[in-house]
């Protein structure tokens, strides 16, 4: 009687894991659409990286912060440790934003709003 009883599954409407539960037990298919949207964000989340790499060499050298050519590389691994830095630092805080007010607000934030400011036009 008591093993009956624990093994009964009880959903509660405000748990996160119980709608992941739920969710799990009406789709009996392949997540095509969560998938989707985890590549959409593991891309977003390499073009940054990989966009700044090939700039580097030129802005540092048209920003003057180098005395020789020779000293640009040096510099432009400076900027791009400042860049994981950057990551470390705040990956904690953007986690417990996500943890506080959801996942997919945290999404809007990293991924929608940035190619907004980009649509939006240079700001001189």
């Amino acid at each position: 009687m008591a093993d009956e009883v624990l093994l009964e599954k009880h959903y509660v409407e405000v748990c996160p894991g119980c709608k992941v539960d739920m969710r799990k037990l009406s789709n009996s298919g392949f997540p095509m659409k969560e998938l989707f949207s985890m590549r959409l964000v593991v891309l977003c989340n390499a073009l940054p990286i990989s966009s700044l790499y090939p700039f580097l060499y030129f802005m540092i050298r048209d920003f003057h912060v180098a005395k020789r050519d020779e000293d640009i590389g040096y510099y432009a691994g400076y900027v791009g440790a400042a860049l994981m830095l950057g990551r470390v630092f705040t990956s904690v805080f953007w986690g417990v934003i996500a943890d506080r007010y959801g996942r997919k607000p945290d999404y809007f934030e990293h991924i929608v709003w940035p190619q907004h400011k980009h649509l939006d036009g240079p700001r001189y």
